[in-house]
Order: C-alpha cells, then structure tokens, then sequence
C-alpha cells in the first residue's frame, strides 16, 4: 500500500505544481480570450492535471477510500510553499493557522483510532 500512497502524494505535489503554473499564466496578458486558453503554460498546466488524476486513480486501486482524502489534503501545503517560493505570497497568521490545522489533522487521521484511544 506505501507505494500507492507515494504515488497519490505523487500526484497531489503534481496538480498544487500545476496550480502554480495556472496562476502565472494568469497574471499575463493576452491579446484575445482564446490566447487565453490556448497558450502552452495553460495547455501544459491541464496536461500536468490530468497525470495527476491519473496517479490518484492509480492509488486509489491499493489505498483504502478513508485515507485517500488525507493524502490529499497535503495539496494544500504544497501550494502554500509553492505559492511563496514562486509566487511570492506571504503565509500570513491566518494562513498558517490553517495549514497548522491541516497537518495537525492529518497526522491524527494518519494515527486513526490509535491516537483517539491513547488521548481517553
């Protein structure tokens, strides 16, 4: 199951890189609305999505439904990190609040009911 489970994070490291390279083409400027669309960042970026639902169809072949979602969840610290090394964006005190709570959960999903009994 560990080598489903890489590929899942695998995918979800791919699709937050892909949301990064979606955000910089958006901040360009374009002459028409199909430009818009039809430039490679855009086109290359939509690829790069679908290997990416590719991998988490893949992983979902071994990795119980229940731990799926968690795995994903990691797609957020991904583009957190992204978005600030890339892009710049400041992880302000809300923001990594929430991305405190985000690990805080998946690391006691991870633990299952193991951590639930431990904490009675």
């Amino acid at each position: 199951m560990l080598k489903y489970a890489l590929i899942m994070l695998t995918g979800t490291f791919i699709a937050s890189v892909s949301q990064i390279v979606l955000k910089k083409a958006a901040e360009k400027e374009y002459p028409s609305k199909i430009a818009e669309y039809l430039n490679p960042m855009v086109m290359g970026a939509y690829i790069v999505f679908f290997g990416a639902s590719l991998c988490s169809v893949l992983g979902y072949k071994k990795v119980p439904l229940s731990l799926g979602p968690i795995l994903e969840a990691t797609g957020y610290i991904w583009v957190a990190i992204l978005g600030r090394i890339f892009l710049g964006e400041k992880i302000g005190a809300k923001k990594a609040t929430g991305l405190l709570v985000i690990i805080l959960g998946i690391v006691i999903a991870s633990f299952g009911p193991n951590i639930v009994d431990a904490i009675r």
